[in-house]
């Protein structure tokens, strides 16, 4: 008998297929997150649980379910913040992640972010789209020149380091970077510096990962260390910004602008942030590329075929 797996929300063809062929499936086809009765129900009824982002499996959903049938959470996503990985071990519940699969999509949205706030490009095509463009002249829109400039990463990991190459190499960006943990060999030309030179660059990008060490890592005192000509990007996890603090930022004065891929309460995005046209907003689009959705859920896949056969996932979190 084939182990029942639930999917909680619709993943690629590809990948159900993938799943179907070794696995029980129900896959519950809703773009909400879990309920509080579907997190329980989720471990109550199921042998193994493929969840995303927003899936909060958090110490109170594993207390509630004190002998839970399943036995491995395979996170869809490298970050996964959204479940308590040392709770879930003490439960006897292994989770998993797909890392690597995220890397290269993720860095292309962090660039596509720093340019549209830069340029101006949301705002330009909302003029045009509006029929209020009047037609070419010199001083017309005028934003911010990337070329050559400083970029300070917060955050020096895979896609950190994957958004370096592409600014320093594409761009000619001088690259620093904050990192809590001595980087030996950054793979291109960059200094290490401490956070406040890193947050004082022409361009700001967060790449750290989600959880209680990172939560409102960038906070008031944070934005403080940034020029006013200073641009902010985020493509790492909402809560790591204080989102009340960029709103304030923003709406003083004290940084040029922002490009955000994740939002402190996604999927609700403050009207304040919607309202200020310095800043460019995306509906989480960092991983949205067919190939690389497929490549997650495969991944994720490969985890759970790990464990019914017996094998630690490659991909463990919580060992």
């Amino acid at each position: 008998m084939k182990p029942k797996l639930l999917i909680t929300r619709r993943l690629p063809d590809r990948v159900l297929e993938a799943a179907r062929d070794r696995f029980d499936v129900t896959l519950r086809d809703r773009t909400e997150v879990l309920s509080a009765e579907e997190l329980r129900a989720a471990l109550r009824d199921y042998d193994a649980v493929l969840p995303t982002l927003g899936d909060r499996f958090q110490p109170d959903v594993f207390a509630d379910v004190p002998a839970p049938r399943a036995k491995i959470l395979a996170n869809f996503g490298v970050g996964y913040n959204h479940i308590d990985a040392e709770a879930a071990k003490a439960a006897g519940i292994a989770v998993s992640n797909t890392p690597g699969a995220v890397t290269d999509a993720t860095a292309d949205i962090a660039v596509s972010l720093i340019l549209m706030t830069a340029r101006r490009l949301g705002e330009g095509e909302r003029i045009l789209r509006a029929g209020a463009w009047e037609g070419w002249g010199p001083v017309q829109m005028l934003g911010t020149h990337v070329t050559g400039k400083r970029l300070g990463i917060i955050g020096f990991g895979r896609i950190g380091k994957a958004i370096a190459k592409r600014c320093h190499y594409g761009f000619d960006m001088e690259v620093v970077f904050y990192n809590r943990s001595r980087v030996e060999d950054a793979g291109l030309p960059a200094r290490q510096v401490e956070m406040a030179e890193a947050m004082a660059a022409d361009f700001v990008v967060v790449a750290v990962p989600g959880g209680k060490a990172t939560y409102h890592l960038i906070d008031a005192k944070a934005l403080k260390m940034m020029q006013k000509t200073g641009i902010f990007v985020n493509i790492s996890r909402g809560d790591v910004v204080d989102e009340a603090a960029l709103i304030d930022a923003l709406q003083n004065g004290q940084i040029a602008g922002a490009g955000l891929d994740v939002y402190e309460f996604e999927p609700k995005v403050p009207v304040a942030l919607m309202a200020m046209e310095n800043v460019t907003l995306l509906p989480h689009l960092g991983t949205a590329c067919l190939e690389v959705r497929e490549n997650m859920g495969l991944m994720a896949v490969t985890n759970l075929v790990a464990w019914a056969e017996g094998k630690a996932p490659p991909n463990l979190v919580n060992p």
